[in-house]
């Protein structure tokens, strides 16, 4: 099962949802990307994982321009904005789903403040791939 992770900067919610769907399945093969990706993945959303006990800091944002050429089993944009500029992709997509989350990077306050917003996104983040994963993707690879 091959599945990419879209959103604009492939630095919080992408991040984060890569790494939820690798703790539930290491044989799925993941990857992340952006339609305009960040320098680096956001140190917040690194620190909200950690929490979690998932480490994302040696993580690197890739472009979608990568993954062009690629198949995959699903293509699921987490931003409104990547799934308004997703490209064309030249492989076979089976499944194109979309899940917005709001963006924890425009959160504003104190870093305690910031970090709420972080921890609020990682958590429904990690419920709707984990739904996603039990009624999708463990049922297929059963079949």
């Amino acid at each position: 099962m091959k599945i990419l992770i879209l959103c604009t900067g492939n630095s919080c919610r992408s991040q984060m949802a890569e790494a939820f769907l690798k703790s539930f399945d290491a044989d799925l093969e993941i990857k992340s990307a952006g339609t305009k990706p960040a320098e680096r993945v956001n140190p917040y959303a690194i620190r909200v994982m950690a929490e979690v006990g998932i480490d994302i800091s040696l993580n690197q944002t890739n472009h979608v321009d990568e993954y062009l050429n690629d198949d995959f089993d699903y293509v699921i944009t987490v931003c409104d904005h990547a799934r308004e500029t997703c490209p064309i992709f030249l492989g076979n997509v089976n499944h194109r789903l979309h899940m917005g989350f709001d963006d924890p990077a425009e959160a504003t306050g104190s870093t305690e403040e910031i970090l709420a917003v972080y921890r609020k996104i990682r958590n429904e983040i990690n419920t709707r791939f984990s739904e996603f994963y039990t009624l999708n993707l463990k049922k297929e690879q059963k079949e």
